[in-house]
């Protein structure tokens, strides 16, 4: 059991209790969407890793890293350990936002696909088809018995990735580097130097900060713009989308700010680094929530929720339907409006995908 205030070095008891909240909504989301995905990869597993199946599998390691920080924060708080307060704790605190950030930002390049896929037409080529995979599909041309080994030992075929998500990944990377880099510079100022830890890591939360600023506002100029497309068909399908969109857009704005805010005002992220300094506790308690469940949690969670419909059943010589009804059926309303009033029933998808 953990001495909540054993030698003057733990939280306060309401942190502690804020703390382990925050421990186990992530750990829920996690677990939920780790669940969702080992279901969708039930149903057509031979796709390969789908649009998405990398939204579950990214939203349920984000929550997961934030289960064990909040967990570890509690021990290494009480417990003293020196490498927390430095390089550790700054680690186990950006990694999670890193996969959060980088989940979202995947969604913004699609919303951009889309919204300019009208002048994009050699990149449609490449990634557009509302049936694809978001690396690859399987192909459904004969192929001989090595190659199909291949592909089930190595089913990332990464020429196949569209421009945008390749920029994606690189941005990630980026911020990764970045994030070690500051690591580094961290666990050097461990020593006898002029290094100030802390301003490092305060240079890279407000850098940080700023990137989630302007992807909520990105996403929600494009989910403004996807919207106004939609919004020129007349159906029911097509309003659905246009409300998940709208809703996914606003989350995020709301959600965003009110965190960026919060990292660009106070010294909340930073509260691994400073376990002993002088706080207003309830004060501290709701920035916490409002940092981590305000501005993580609920976007994962809402996200999780409008992907919550699994994929239909893989059927022989007929290709199976979009994975994201959010954002690849809304390219099938932009691309084929009329498809909307013409399709009825799923039994019509045979070699394209229905709106339905």
């Amino acid at each position: 059991m953990l001495e909540l205030r054993g030698g003057g070095s733990c939280f306060p008891q309401l942190l502690v209790g804020v703390n382990v909240g925050l421990a186990l909504v992530a750990a829920v989301i996690a677990l939920l969407a780790f669940y969702q995905l080992i279901r969708i990869h039930s149903r057509n597993s031979q796709l390969g890793w789908t649009r998405q199946k990398v939204f579950h599998l990214m939203i349920g390691s984000s929550n997961m890293g934030y289960f064990i920080y909040f967990v570890l924060t509690l021990f290494a708080t009480c417990k003293g350990w020196p490498c927390w307060s430095n390089s550790c704790g700054f680690i186990l605190m950006a990694f999670p936002k890193i996969l959060f950030f980088a989940a979202f930002l995947l969604l913004l390049s699609f919303w951009v696909d889309l919204c300019h896929q009208a002048n994009d037409e050699d990149d449609e080529d490449e990634d557009s088809s509302s049936q694809e995979a978001l690396l690859d599909k399987t192909s459904n041309k004969s192929s001989s018995s090595k190659t199909d080994t291949h592909r089930k030992c190595f089913p990332l075929r990464f020429h196949h990735i569209g421009s945008r998500q390749k920029i994606v990944m690189l941005v990630t990377v980026l911020v990764f580097v970045i994030m070690l880099a500051c690591a580094l510079i961290i666990w050097i100022g461990m020593g006898n130097n002029s290094v100030d830890s802390a301003l490092v890591t305060r240079v890279y939360v407000d850098f940080f900060s700023i990137a989630i600023l302007l992807l909520g506002g990105a996403l929600a100029c494009y989910g403004l713009l996807l919207c106004l497309k939609m919004s020129k068909v007349r159906s029911e399908r097509a309003s659905s989308e246009m409300w998940k969109v709208s809703g996914l857009a606003v989350v995020s704005v709301i959600c965003f700010t009110s965190s960026s805010f919060v990292a660009l005002l106070t010294d909340i992220p930073m509260l691994y680094h400073r376990p002993q300094h002088p706080m207003r506790v309830v004060y501290t308690s709701l920035l916490l929530i409002l940092y981590y469940f305000i501005g993580s949690s609920t976007p994962s969670a809402f996200i999780l929720w409008i992907m919550r419909e699994l994929p239909p059943l893989k059927a022989e010589n007929i290709q199976e339907a979009s994975t994201i009804t959010f954002i690849t059926d809304s390219s099938a309303v932009i691309q084929q409006p009329q498809r909307w009033t013409t399709s009825t029933s799923l039994q019509n998808q045979i070699s394209r995908v229905s709106p339905i």
